[in-house]
């Protein structure tokens, strides 16, 4: 088990997403809709020595134009916590992320809001996904 792994991992779960595009790097160009898996904090050693390190990682989902009223539409399928669209859904569909990982769970959604990239402004949310392995 790697932190790219994980990372690999929780991309090809949300590539299950019909038309979602998928990044387990930083892209220099994201091109819209698409999902960017960034690591976060890493707690290790949480279980008997080396038994259990926890990540925590932010899937950034950027949509079209923060004007566009399909783009509102796209990132609220995005935030239900069930169905085709879910990022939730999506993420959690392998929990050990092909065998890299004990268990997963995407918590909460953070930051639905504007942001400025390369000189437009994208509507994207956040959303926390918790790996112990």
């Amino acid at each position: 088990m790697t932190v790219s792994g994980l990372r690999s991992g929780i991309a090809t779960n949300l590539a299950t997403i019909t038309d979602l595009r998928t990044s387990a790097t930083v892209p220099t160009d994201p091109k819209p809709p698409i999902a960017v898996v960034m690591v976060g904090p890493i707690q290790f050693d949480t279980a008997l020595g080396r038994g259990l390190d926890e990540y925590e990682f932010t899937v950034l989902v950027i949509v079209g134009k923060v004007d566009d009223r399909t783009a509102q539409n796209t990132m609220d399928a995005y935030c239900n916590p069930t169905g085709a669209g879910s990022i939730k859904t999506a993420i959690e569909r392998d929990k050990t992320l092909g065998g890299n990982a004990q268990t997963l769970r995407v918590t909460n959604m953070r930051n639905y809001s504007a942001l400025s990239i390369a000189d437009n402004t994208y509507l994207t949310a956040e959303f926390v996904v918790q790996v112990y392995a």
